[in-house]
């Protein structure tokens, strides 16, 4: 029964407006941000002024729920597709019905108007078929087959390129080729519901059932994902691409910021502190009762470097870590016990054979001392 306006960092909405009777639905801004359209579940169109909280203009007509409303980019008219299987065109000024579409079969979901012609606009329907109007010739001018019930259309920046999202595809079809499709994407496990383009790089965004949020490069190969609590029905980016809104079944809007490099940078500095102190002492004071059963972990013995030279038969490798050992820790045991263990073996000639004047240097020096 409400439209909330968030701010973008705000909890709560900065603004709300309650003048419907039932589910309001599609919620959009015109281009200078001042008016905001929406339908209902009731059928009724309502136009809001962003700065007060009365309905400006009330378009009747529609005998069903309208799901999608839109501002065409002159600014002046709203088209709305809607439950009755028609989309109509409404003249902002006086409230008058312009036109009236019936050329889809079934509900109408998605819609597209054109930023670059006042005149077209772009919808999507569960009758799996994608249209383009004309409001010059009040009718389609083409028509692309989605091949299932269509959740949302989008057009592209140059409007050369159109995305219909519905089941589990996401096609791309190229509008100069007469509504040829380019590519059809299945990265999703459920119903892919909302799609939306970020403003640097052109990537794109898609939205499913299945609580996933897939980024798609140029290429259309998906770059990132994230997911989310519940199946995802809406999405949008800020302008700045700084921010990602998605709307979710479970009646929870969330509100994603994105991270910089610099904020990147600091939560790895902070992971490579290590674990802290208490990690190591977690759980060496307990003590076992009486009848309790302790079971210990075999201690994990680390071989030494010259152990694991021995081990793998690197004999002479073996006496130059254990000489290296007495330089740097002055006790002789462990060099002693190397030798001892290499003249055991049977290997004490091999470790000394083949050495030059330095290394041999090395040995004498620890036999004089």
């Amino acid at each position: 029964l409400y439209i909330h306006v968030y701010g973008l960092h705000s909890q709560e909405p900065i603004r709300s407006f309650t003048r419907f009777r039932d589910t309001a639905y599609g919620g959009s801004f015109r281009g200078d941000g001042k008016l905001l359209v929406a339908g209902s579940e009731e059928g009724l169109i309502r136009l809001f002024d962003i700065s007060g909280r009365v309905a400006l203009r009330q378009f009747t007509g529609h005998s069903k729920a309208v799901h999608m409303t839109s501002f065409l980019s002159d600014g002046f008219r709203v088209v709305s597709g809607s439950d009755d299987l028609t989309c109509r065109v409404w003249d902002v000024p006086s409230a008058v019905e312009l036109s009236s579409i019936t050329e889809h079969t079934d509900y109408i979901r998605a819609l597209a108007p054109s930023k670059l012609n006042p005149d077209l606009f772009v919808t999507g329907s569960y009758d799996h078929t994608v249209k383009v109007f004309d409001m010059r010739s009040g009718s389609s001018v083409m028509t692309m087959q989605h091949s299932h019930p269509v959740e949302c259309v989008l057009l592209y920046p140059s409007e050369a390129l159109l995305v219909s999202t519905g089941g589990r595809y996401v096609k791309i079809w190229d509008l100069l080729k007469g509504g040829q499709e380019l590519v059809s994407l299945k990265n999703h496990h459920k119903t892919v519901t909302c799609a939306c383009l970020s403003s640097v790089g052109n990537k794109l965004l898609t939205g499913s059932l299945d609580r996933h949020v897939k980024v798609y490069n140029s290429s259309y190969k998906v770059v990132h994902n994230f997911d989310c609590d519940a199946s995802i029905l809406s999405m949008a980016v800020a302008p700045d691409d700084e921010v990602v809104a998605v709307g979710m079944t479970n009646g929870v809007l969330s509100v994603r910021h994105r991270k910089h490099k610099k904020d990147k940078e600091t939560l790895t500095s902070r992971r490579r502190r290590g674990p802290s102190y208490r990690v190591f002492v977690k759980g060496k004071n307990f003590v076992p009762r009486q009848d309790d059963f302790l079971v210990c972990k075999p201690v994990k013995q680390y071989l030494q470097k010259y152990d694991k030279q021995l081990k793998s038969f690197e004999v002479s490798k073996a006496l130059d870590t254990a000489l290296q050992t007495w330089t740097r820790t002055s006790k002789p045991e462990v060099t002693v016990a190397v030798i001892i263990e290499l003249n055991r073996r049977g290997t004490l000639k091999n470790a000394l054979a083949g050495r030059n004047e330095e290394s041999l240097t090395k040995i004498l020096n620890f036999l004089l001392k």
